[in-house]
């Protein structure tokens, strides 16, 4: 199976499956100098992880992660970094009728019929368990980027018919771990709790979308046609389980805007550098950034697992059968998605970050040739 690594400079190979024994990646890339502890990679994991609400799956990980490599006295060596993550509470007996019988819409026929056989507790590679492992990549991602001054967030912006107004990327940082939805805006997070709520009482679930926005990119990164900033973002965020769109900008919207309505018009900054009066473009022009904040959006649709019946066909007795999913399911993504996104989003950035030459591949302090640094080991016997 291909399609188990993510980036160019900064690599991210995972590994495992959702009822496993553990969860896992190598990251390749990542340079020397990087102060980087466990704690530092749990908090984006705490945020991701089940069993933190009424409105999410009820399995009980801790989803407790452990660096076995790239590390030396708490800060990152330039070699590959060793990411496990040990599953705790798989129960795969309830997922025994579907191993020949598909569940409706999820990956469990596609799989068999491409490799001839699957890990088909809880849905094995194609469980979105499998993400557990981009946001711990994603989480060092971020540290490179906050030293280079770029800081990045999301936060749910609809769910159902519910819909949020419009945020400051201020009020996003400040409101958005603040209730179970990840809604920045609280009186939207009230009814979208509420809504949600009323799906799973009914034993259904429901689809919804992730804003998100970066601060601080830099001009120049991407590159013109397949490796467009916005077709690399566009890839990262369509890999996301149960996304079926993403967009940038004005998205959607566009195809009601004319030429002149959607051009943003240029003027100069303070230091006499041509920029746009407006940001429609999401900070992308020609698959490249233009300094301006970058922001979009990701649709997820309603989780596949629900308790209620439904029709699916056992190819090994050739019988039409009513069954129930029974398990423990999120009733709704974007909650837990939201620091998904962010990491995905991290990633991306990161990558052209080091293939534009603006982070230093081999180390952080930029400083090639000088071996005498602060995160350099010390010889105790010169104590």
């Amino acid at each position: 199976m291909n399609g188990n690594r993510f980036g160019r400079l900064f690599q991210v190979t995972t590994f495992g499956e959702s009822h496993g024994e553990a969860m896992g990646c190598t990251i390749s890339g990542c340079p020397a100098g990087l102060e980087l502890s466990e704690e530092d990679i749990q908090e984006d994991l705490d945020r991701r992880k089940p069993g933190q609400s009424m409105i999410t799956t009820s399995r009980g990980e801790p989803d407790d992660v452990s660096i076995k490599s790239g590390i030396q006295d708490g800060y990152t060596t330039g070699t590959p970094i060793g990411l496990v993550i040990q599953n705790k509470d798989a129960r795969s007996g309830k997922y025994e009728p579907f191993i020949t019988a598909p569940r409706p819409s999820h990956g469990d026929f596609t799989y068999s019929a491409k490799f001839g056989t699957r890990n088909w507790g809880g849905g094995g590679r194609s469980s979105a368990r499998e993400t557990v492992n981009w946001v711990a990549a994603g989480a060092i991602a971020k540290k490179l980027l906050e030293r280079e001054g770029i800081e990045l967030k999301a936060h749910v912006n609809q769910i159902g018919d519910v819909e949020a107004p419009e945020v400051s990327f201020e009020e996003i940082k400040e409101h958005s771990e603040e209730n179970d939805v990840r809604c920045a805006h609280p009186e939207t997070a009230a009814e979208m709790q509420e809504l949600i709520e009323e799906y799973q009482e009914e034993g259904d679930s429901i689809g919804g979308s992730i804003y998100f926005e970066a601060q601080g990119v830099p001009v120049g990164l991407g590159a013109p046609r397949f490796d467009s900033l916005s077709a690399r973002l566009g890839q990262a965020m369509m890999a996301v389980p149960a996304t079926t769109a993403f967009e940038f900008g004005l998205g959607r919207e566009a195809r009601e805007w004319t030429g002149k309505e959607r051009n943003d018009d240029w003027e100069f900054d303070e230091e006499g550098n041509p920029t746009p009066v407006e940001n429609d473009h999401g900070g992308i022009q020609g698959g490249i950034s233009s300094g301006e904040p970058i922001y979009g959006e990701v649709t997820l649709h309603a989780p596949t697992s629900i308790p209620k019946s439904q029709q699916t066909a056992d190819w090994e007795t050739g019988e039409i059968k009513e069954e129930k999913v029974i398990g423990r399911h999120d009733p709704v993504l974007p909650p837990r998605g939201v620091p998904v996104v962010e990491a995905m989003l991290a990633l991306t950035l990161v990558d052209f970050m080091l293939l534009s030459g603006r982070l230093n591949p081999d180390r952080v302090d930029d400083q090639p040739g000088e071996y005498h640094t602060d995160y350099h080991p010390s010889n105790p016997n010169n104590e």
